[in-house]
């Protein structure tokens, strides 16, 4: 979850205001309506300015001045990557007096629909944004690994996977989902302990390299699958397993990824998740293809609640190059908690 974090774009904090001064300041924010648009839009992603524009097709002073007025009664908090400063919905760093206002405000900003020239602008940025991830991979394929080694080598949280994928508790392992298995690796330790995995990917590239390397190890219970994560083929796959390694920071929509895996789930099955932890290497978009720079634990477990799941287990994982990697092990409510490491 995102605190409010005071920038450029804010104002005094809202904290230090008095409690008139506060209020004032949530009832103006919320006065407009196309601000109440700006927090439905946040409201499970997060985007840079220049998106926004694209999105409300709105000159940058304009919305800036919104953004501002928001930033001041913390209804938007902020991060930065790189040179570029992302808002999303504020969760918290509003003043205890208020926070029941504001949790209503958002129920209400959660029954707006968006008009179809905004859902076509916002849409269009997600196709966008998926479309600069597959032109990456298509471009780079043949050098994932020397890319993906630049951040996290597979071999620093392969074990680490591993061993908390057999450790699972799994009602029955027969079946398993693999999305966005790169060139293959893992599915040489997911295949063996499955009656049948299924290896989906957007990139055929990059799926005939997993294909390949399967072929080579002979697995012969590998289904290899082109298409997302909204494919109408995984309906009624059932998974007991749903496995998704440093994917997340590739894809526009990493909730709705995590809603999608979460369909394909049995009931006691479990999804597996490595990605990055938060970091502020900026060079990574353009040297790895990524769209996130990693997420915020929090950030992970709430998506994972919206879809119906909890925490099992959690690992972190610290690389010496300054980057952390989190290994998340999710299942449904009605399985035990584990440990966090």
């Amino acid at each position: 979850m995102l605190h409010a974090t005071k920038t450029p774009e804010s104002e005094e904090d809202v904290s230090c205001l008095p409690l008139e001064q506060a209020l004032a300041a949530l009832c103006k924010a919320s006065s407009d309506p196309l601000r109440l648009q700006v927090l439905r839009v946040l409201r499970e992603d997060s985007f840079g300015v220049s998106e926004l524009c694209s999105i409300f097709d709105i000159r940058q002073p304009a919305l800036s001045h919104h953004l501002k007025v928001l930033a001041s009664a913390a209804l938007v908090a902020t991060r930065r990557e790189g040179n570029s400063i992302f808002y999303r919905r504020a969760q918290l760093g509003q003043r205890v007096e208020l926070e029941a206002l504001q949790n209503d405000l958002y129920a209400a900003v959660d029954l707006i629909d968006l008009p179809p020239a905004i859902d076509q602008g916002l849409q269009a940025l997600y196709r966008q944004r998926e479309a600069n991830s597959r032109n990456f991979f298509r471009d780079n394929a043949h050098k994932f690994r020397a890319q993906q080694d630049l951040i996290a080598s597979y071999e620093q949280y392969a074990g680490t996977v591993a061993e908390l994928l057999r450790d699972a508790p799994l009602e029955q392992r027969h079946t398993a989902l693999e999305i966005g298995p790169g060139d293959g690796r893992f599915l040489l330790e997911l295949a063996p302990g499955f009656q049948r995995v299924t290896a989906l990917d957007i990139e055929a590239a990059m799926l005939e390299q997993a294909k390949a390397r399967a072929s080579e190890a002979g697995l012969d219970n590998i289904d290899f699958l082109h298409g997302s994560t909204d494919d109408k083929r995984l309906q009624g796959l059932n998974a007991d397993c749903v496995v998704i390694n440093m994917v997340l920071h590739h894809t526009p929509d990493p909730a709705k990824v995590l809603r999608e895996a979460a369909r394909c789930l049995n009931t006691g099955g479990a999804l597996l998740v490595t990605d990055l932890c938060r970091h502020d290497q900026g060079w990574a978009r353009e040297n790895c293809g990524d769209l996130w720079l990693g997420f915020d634990p929090a950030d992970l477990t709430d998506w994972a609640s919206e879809a119906g799941l909890e925490d099992i287990a959690s690992v972190y994982l610290a690389q010496r190059n300054g980057f952390q990697v989190q290994v998340r092990l999710f299942g449904h409510h009605s399985m035990s908690k584990g440990r966090t490491a």
